[in-house]
């Protein structure tokens, strides 16, 4: 099954997964790696690699050793062009729906587009909407764009549709790495409620209920990983 399958799946089910995302320039250590049967206990199904502020992309036999590790598939969720590699099950080709900046709409997607040609690795057209999560993030600041407000559901909404109409296949909520805040279930509620499309919900979430918040809202995926390192609780 296609990890874009997969996802369609899980919103059509009502299922939900954990994802866990990597930073390259921060690989798993024998710490983490002692979790993954709690996260699998707990409903892992991806692996996500990448972020907004990476020095260092991943390198085939990186991922091949991480693929190893776990039955999941593994996705790049890149933050420019230049984290591509191969060796990942899919790719969220990702477009900043809730910004205006053309670079991050298309531009960058255009320069990105004849690298991920020679990938041959399964792309998942994803929508990105950056939500605030009560302080500045690096996605917000290298992203040179407003978050949406968390406190406009429906505009949020509104921009998760206008996505769906323009032909993207999953959307992603996000508030970046080291927010003070998730993002808000009335809002994920709306967007899914609103579109037809699954919905990833990342950045923030550091306790197990919270997660539970989301996935009753209507997320099928959420996203934990500064929070992983930090002890996060899968009880």
């Amino acid at each position: 099954m296609s990890v874009l399958a997969y996802l369609d799946a899980l919103r059509q089910q009502l299922g939900r997964c954990l994802a866990w995302l990597i930073d390259p320039d921060k690989p798993p250590t024998d710490r983490h790696w002692h979790r993954l049967p709690e996260l699998q206990a707990a409903g892992l199904g991806l692996v996500l690699v990448g972020g907004s502020h990476v020095h260092r992309a991943p390198t085939p036999d990186w991922l091949a050793q991480l693929r190893e590790r776990t039955a999941c598939p593994v996705v790049l969720f890149p933050g420019s062009g230049w984290q591509l590699c191969a060796g990942a099950d899919a790719l969220l080709f990702l477009s900043l729906i809730s910004g205006r900046n053309a670079e991050l709409l298309i531009g960058q997607q255009v320069a990105a587009a004849p690298f991920v040609e020679q990938l041959q690795t399964e792309v998942l057209p994803t929508g990105y909407l950056l939500v605030d999560g009560g302080r500045p993030t690096s996605a917000s600041y290298l992203s040179q764009t407003l978050p949406l407000p968390a406190d406009k559901p429906q505009l949020a909404r509104y921009t998760a549709l206008a996505g769906q109409y323009l032909g993207l296949r999953v959307l992603y909520l996000d508030v970046g790495s080291g927010a003070a805040r998730t993002v808000p279930p009335e809002l994920v509620a709306a967007v899914h409620g609103g579109t037809d499309l699954p919905v990833i919900v990342g950045g923030g979430v550091r306790r197990w209920a919270e997660a539970e918040q989301l996935f009753t809202a209507g997320a099928q995926v959420v996203v934990i990983g500064t929070a992983l390192e930090q002890g996060f609780d899968l009880g």
